[in-house]
């Protein structure tokens, strides 16, 4: 055997778009409910497991034999799910060496990262089969127990066997389209360069960050309880039913001599400059209450593995016109910045869940629980995370690929590349903060917007090779 394509359907009661696949895994009641596979491009074969059937022998050892090519589409998700069908346990998942992807393939290709897509895109004759969310959700997913079902929280094959087998014909189907789309792009290979970087991206996923989960939980309580007297305060001030309604905010302003269209971030901060001392309180508030930060700890509560770390964090040429890699679960490429010269202390106590004396140093509790995001990755021990950061990557990397000189001296320089991309625009000096620095933004804005024109430019007319500038 040279190759195997795969495709599964499993059951886990726990949600897989909110934990991600190596929380999803961990479930005592996680299984897998079909197996189809393809050994050598012959007929798709399913093995109903739900059913008592078996993966024949040579299958298995495939699964661990680096010299079989095992092909799946978003194959993650194959190859975890299998590591913990195969017994390993958290931490330790099948190599991902042996493994392609024709969900990353496709994306090479700027095409769909599904498979309908995928397969409508290019014309496929045999497609994924449109029933299957509907079988997904009766057969993977709880159910609500009622009257009718027998207060049952799961669906299983003889409760609905004509389902049953409309999902084995589904799951076969996945296998088929997946090898259509090798065959229809065999013609555009994947470099050999990309297969490896995946590789990498893979095992990176697979090791994941530790988190302090202790940090985590007592940042959850103390934004919990912010909010409760937050919201208490605001209540007192307006006498508003539900100070967090856009609508009864902005009719309570209007009423007290405010009016505003709008009550987004940057709005409030601009009221805020005019805004008499009960009407900024009351903004001020609201500023605090809208902070966003817990969402980040709670979305560590949710991926945290049984060992205390969080994978699957990255998404393999997730952006599919560039190769950039994107963010999943707790979303790592976007992280608040801290500035607290205190750090530490402000970890310590929030760690302690001493609300009143972060409330009384800080003022801001949600500011500083937000500050405090980067802190809850841990390094082992003796060792230490680094924070930094590329400038402008893309736009320096993508100048210098498209040879637009003037771009690459301004870098080069030390300037604002949004400065002089509005400065000759408007044929005005541009500068941050200083001269017709308000047309910043608009020189910001046609940067970025011409950023995808120069990546085809290079990429076409010299024919290069551009892959995760960032």
């Amino acid at each position: 055997m040279k190759t195997l394509s795969i495709d599964i359907e499993t059951y886990s009661d726990v949600p897989l778009q909110k934990t991600g696949v190596y929380r999803y895994v961990e479930s005592p009641n996680f299984e897998i409910l079909l197996f189809a596979y393809s050994a050598d491009s012959q007929p798709v074969r399913v093995i109903d497991l739900a059913c008592g059937e078996q993966i024949p022998k040579e299958v298995l050892l495939a699964l661990e034999d680096e010299s079989v090519i095992k092909w799946a589409f978003n194959a993650a998700f194959e190859r975890i799910c299998l590591s913990r069908f195969l017994g390993y346990p958290t931490g330790e998942y099948l190599e991902p060496e042996s493994w392609r992807c024709s969900m990353i393939w496709a994306a090479t290709m700027g095409l769909p990262l599904s498979l309908g897509g995928v397969g409508a895109v290019l014309g496929l004759e045999k497609q994924k089969l449109s029933e299957g969310k509907d079988l997904i959700k009766y057969f993977c997913q709880p159910c609500a127990p009622t009257k009718a079902n027998g207060q049952r929280t799961r669906n299983r094959p003889f409760h609905a066997p004509d389902k049953w087998a409309m999902f084995k014909k589904y799951n076969v189907r996945d296998v088929e389209t997946e090898m259509g789309i090798q065959q229809r792009l065999a013609k555009f290979p994947v470099p050999a360069q990309v297969w490896d970087e995946y590789h990498q991206d893979q095992e990176i996923n697979d090791r994941g960050v530790r988190l302090d989960m202790d940090l985590v939980a007592a940042a959850i309580k103390m934004d919990t309880r912010s909010r409760t007297e937050l919201t208490e305060t605001m209540k007192e001030i307006t006498e508003l039913d539900n100070p967090n309604s856009v609508q009864q905010m902005k009719a309570w302003l209007s009423n007290n001599g405010l009016e505003t269209d709008t009550l987004g971030k940057k709005a409030v901060a601009e009221l805020l400059k005019s805004a008499p001392p009960k009407l900024s309180q009351v903004l001020t508030l609201r500023q605090q209450l809208a902070k966003s930060s817990v969402r980040k700890y709670q979305a560590m509560e949710k991926t945290v593995c049984a060992d205390g770390r969080a994978r699957g964090m990255f998404q393999f040429y997730g952006a599919n016109r560039t190769g950039r890699l994107s963010g999943r679960n707790i979303q790592l490429q976007n992280l608040p910045q801290n500035h607290l010269s205190d750090l530490a202390e402000a970890r310590s106590l929030v760690r302690s869940g001493n609300f009143e004396a972060v409330e009384l140093l800080y003022e801001d509790v949600p500011d500083t629980l937000s500050q405090l995001i980067r802190t809850a990755f841990i390094p082992r021990e003796g060792a230490q995370f680094l924070v930094a950061d590329f400038s402008a990557i893309e736009a320096r990397v993508i100048a210098w690929f498209a040879g637009e000189k003037w771009r690459q001296d301004v870098f080069a320089k030390g300037g604002d590349i949004y400065c002089a991309s509005a400065s000759q625009m408007f044929k005005v000096p541009v500068e941050k903060h200083g001269i017709n620095g308000h047309l910043r933004q608009k020189g910001k804005i046609a940067e970025l917007a011409a950023w995808l024109w120069r990546l085809r430019r290079c990429t076409e007319g010299d024919g290069c090779y551009l892959y995760g500038t960032n």
